[in-house]
């Protein structure tokens, strides 16, 4: 099954368990993709002492998961994207939600 998981939040807890779930699934053999929307471009800063959000990330992408993070977004905070979170388009979070089977926001 292919899996879009859209990623709008910077609360810790939310987005760490955004990337255990979609490690999850990659263990089930699914092919997974993250897009970061507005505030979820800042999920490389939310690490905290309960929710190590860059270490799931990590484990993320090392297991082949796609992630994305929106370049509009990134520029409104004035940041750039990163090797682990690519500057993207609204083109490529269409792509995702219409190849994806299913799509889950958090």
């Amino acid at each position: 099954m292919n899996i879009g998981v859209v990623i709008y939040s910077d609360d810790s807890e939310t987005v760490w368990n955004a990337f255990r779930f979609g490690n999850f699934a990659l263990n089930e053999g699914d092919r997974v993709k993250v897009f970061l929307l507005a505030k979820g471009v800042e999920c490389e800063s939310l690490d905290t002492d309960k929710f190590v959000v860059t270490e799931q990330m990590k484990t993320f992408v090392d297991g082949g998961g796609e992630m994305f993070a929106c370049g509009a977004c990134l520029k409104i905070r004035q940041s750039g994207g990163s090797e682990m979170c690519p500057l993207s388009t609204m083109k490529d979070l269409y792509e995702i939600i219409t190849s994806c089977d299913k799509v889950v926001t958090f």
